[in-house]
């Protein structure tokens, strides 16, 4: 396996990787991305060839906020910083490399779901620039509410406890604040939105069918182009019965662990 392309690299908060995020992450090992694994634990059942990496590397996670909101939400955050000090793709846990990622690509981002709107699943913008100013300066100055909230939302903000963190209201106002709606608002505002990709490249499949992935008479590939290279399998709304028990003989899920060669039983909820 020559690791000989551009690095890509994620964050797991918690002691163990699910079967699904095993299967994600040695994917791009197979691509020959060099796979970097920031965490905070002790994570112990990475594919062989991931690099761990303590995520205090990059920056330090607040595990009350943590704890208030979910696993993945600082994520949002450290993803750009990761990017502004590393220069690696950033990839969530739950992204299957199909084809690798060019080396000579320096904007990698895309729409998913009906709507379109921008996903930051897997993300490459340039380490300096507007847009990473603008990111960066929304997560460490948050405002008291989001500038692109409307009147409904911010009257929804305004009825969270006081008490709570300021990342914390936001989130339970809008839990997407955070991450698409920010990347996407952000996007737009510094004029890049000329740079997305069409939503085959990295989420093929929308996240409201993400079902199909379980399904052994699914169509996954149908959702494919000569274009994709990513496959997002949205492991956040994945139901509790696929989370605790292993996929299906012949669902896109059970035949990509034979083709990457993870076992799924060894790693269940």
């Amino acid at each position: 396996m020559e690791l000989n392309r551009r690095p890509v690299a994620s964050l797991w908060i918690g002691e163990k990787l699910h079967y699904l995020n095993q299967l994600c992450l040695k994917s791009h090992l197979l691509q020959g991305h060099p796979t970097i694994l920031y965490c905070t634990d002790n994570v112990t059942n990475a594919p062989e060839g991931v690099e761990i990496r303590p995520a205090t590397e990059i920056m330090d996670i607040d595990m009350d906020v943590v704890g208030q909101t979910s696993a993945s939400f600082l994520s949002n955050v450290f993803r750009y910083k990761m990017i502004q000090k590393t220069n690696a793709i950033w990839i969530d846990c739950d992204a299957f490399c199909e084809k690798p990622f060019p080396d000579e690509w320096e904007y990698i981002f895309a729409g998913h779901g009906m709507r379109g709107a921008l996903n930051c699943g897997v993300v490459s913008i340039p380490q300096t620039g507007e847009l990473m100013d603008a990111l960066l300066d929304y997560y460490e100055n948050l405002p008291d509410y989001p500038e692109w909230w409307n009147k409904n939302q911010r009257r929804k903000m305004d009825r969270q406890n006081p008490d709570l963190p300021l990342p914390v209201r936001i989130y339970k106002t809008e839990r997407t604040a955070f991450g698409p709606q920010a990347f996407t608002h952000y996007v737009k505002k510094t004029g890049h939105m000329e740079k997305a990709m069409t939503s085959d490249v990295l989420y093929p499949v929308p996240f409201q069918l993400n079902d199909i992935f379980y399904d052994p008479h699914g169509r996954v590939e149908g959702w494919f182009t000569d274009a994709t290279l990513s496959v997002h399998l949205y492991t956040n709304g994945t139901k509790p019965w696929w989370r605790k028990n292993a996929p299906l003989p012949n669902s896109y899920a059970a035949r990509m662990c034979e083709r990457v060669g993870i076992d799924p039983s060894q790693a269940l909820e």
